[in-house]
């Protein structure tokens, strides 16, 4: 299986999916011109991933800003390792948020109420 890497830009997060170290990063800004598309190729790849997962999964999601269409597309991202971690693989979700950001906090304790994985908070002293 290939890695899945996308370099950020201004308007769109880096993504680095190392799925031999079942490791996945997402930093940045996440305002693309269409999210469905943006994340469809993520998703395509935690597809491939699903079906050799590593014992453990790790994802570290720190992001400075989103709007709402990426909200939904991270959602679909997250209920994908919600099925990979009912399937074997211990999944684990790194929020990290500045320490003066209450709305990314507040992001990341939405999809921790509605994901069934365990999520850190991690705080980033800004």
């Amino acid at each position: 299986m290939e890695n899945y890497t996308l370099e950020g830009t201004p308007k769109t997060p880096n993504i680095a999916f190392d799925l031999k170290q079942g490791v996945l990063d997402l930093k940045g800004r996440s305002i693309p011109e269409n999210s469905i598309e943006f994340y469809k190729p993520l998703i395509d790849a935690l597809d491939r991933y699903a079906t050799a997962s590593q014992p453990t999964t790790t994802v570290n999601v720190q992001l400075e800003y989103f709007n709402t269409s990426s909200s939904k597309c991270i959602l679909d991202v997250f209920k994908k390792l919600e099925s990979i971690n009912k399937n074997g693989s211990a999944v684990t979700i790194n929020w990290h948020y500045e320490e003066d950001d209450e709305d990314m906090l507040e992001a990341g304790e939405d999809y921790q109420a509605i994901i069934n994985v365990p999520f850190k908070m991690q705080m980033i002293n800004g």
